[in-house]
């Protein structure tokens, strides 16, 4: 599968594959119907954080998220013969989740902006952002009791709100790892994996197979769908963590080299950790062995790991797990239109800039 540039100066954003456009108005309406009735001052903060509103409570649209998780969740229903209404309240659901994720993660990393305006506890504080993200955890959760209201039969309802359970605490998990790991020098290659295909991969798994196992009549399906998720989560990890190093801030909407300062261990990190010469190796410890990193130390790792050519052999990695995730598929019943649209995501996850 070919691949092209991560960035290039000048370039439009990468755009969006047609499956996100032929759902996205569905999406939001439903994102926003299930915020619109309530009136305190953590909802103001959540829709904030959705980019529907300003600081102030006020109508402002902002740069939103790409809504992969949903927009998997409900190709996954629709390809195996299921309607749109039945997968909606978990489309909606993972999407909750994974901003509720994303607030805590805000957190813990520190990071200010996020789709380029500032984070919740930037804004209200870290005691304030936390309640939100609760909030919207459960919010997330209620949103499931209606698929009952959509057609569902108990069984499968049951069976949805189970899968989605597991996943986030299997994503909490993940984050736990994650942080776990800031700063080690011993993480493994094999340990980067288990942590990312929690963190990332445990809810873009569960879009695609709840999605199956919500829209499918015989059993089975959706196991096909899962093993799939399980390697775009790579794909997506991946080339997200490219995007750390070598991404365009004004396109990704987060600071570049933030990961570094924070002595995360990403894919290139923990790639150049395990390839790097003696000389480098010990520049490098000398580096992440400080309590602070300072603009050259930035700076320093990404030219450690240039030499290496650390950013195609991410990519080369990432290229190889989307293949997998093709191939996942090959034996389930899909029309062309479908797996055309399943080829073009899994380009879109390897060249995205955002």
């Amino acid at each position: 599968m070919a691949t092209a540039p991560m960035n290039a100066p000048d370039i439009q954003p990468i755009p969006l594959p047609q499956m996100f456009q032929r759902y996205r108005v569905n999406i939001s309406r439903s994102l926003r119907d299930s915020l619109s009735q309530q009136y305190s001052d953590v909802y103001d903060m959540l829709r904030y954080y959705m980019g529907w509103v300003d600081e102030n409570g006020r109508p402002h649209e902002a740069m939103e998220g790409k809504a992969l998780r949903p927009t998997l969740c409900l190709f996954a229903c629709e390809a195996v013969g299921g309607g749109l209404e039945m997968a909606m309240p978990s489309a909606v659901a993972l999407e909750f989740i994974h901003n509720f994720s994303l607030i805590h993660d805000d957190i813990q990393d520190r990071d200010e902006t996020r789709h380029n305006r500032k984070t919740l506890w930037a804004v209200w504080g870290d005691p304030k952002a936390l309640v939100a993200g609760n909030v919207l955890r459960v919010v997330a959760d209620e949103c499931l009791h209606q698929l009952l209201d959509s057609g569902l039969d108990y069984d499968r309802a049951l069976a949805a709100g189970t899968l989605l359970t597991e996943a986030y605490l299997e994503m909490i998990e993940g984050q736990y790892l994650d942080l776990q790991f800031e700063g080690r020098h011993d993480i493994s290659m094999s340990d980067y994996l288990n942590m990312i295909s929690r963190k990332t991969g445990a809810l873009i798994r569960c879009s695609l197979n709840l999605g199956a196992v919500v829209g499918a009549q015989e059993q089975g399906v959706g196991d096909a769908f899962k093993e799939s998720g399980r390697a775009m989560g790579y794909v997506f990890q991946i080339i997200d963590d490219v995007l750390g190093v070598w991404g365009n801030e004004e396109t990704t909407g987060k600071p570049v080299g933030s990961d570094i300062r924070r002595k995360k261990n990403s894919y290139p990190v923990v790639y150049t950790m395990g390839t790097a010469n003696d000389k480098d190796q010990k520049m490098l410890n000398k580096i992440y062995e400080k309590d602070e990193l300072d603009d050259s130390d930035v700076d320093s790792v990404p030219a450690v790991m240039d030499r290496l050519d650390v950013k195609n052999q991410a990519q080369q990695e990432a290229e190889k797990y989307a293949n997998v995730a093709l191939e996942c598929l090959a034996p389930v019943a899909l029309s062309r239109e479908a797996r055309q649209e399943l080829e073009d995501l899994a380009h879109f996850l390897l060249v995205r800039d955002r």
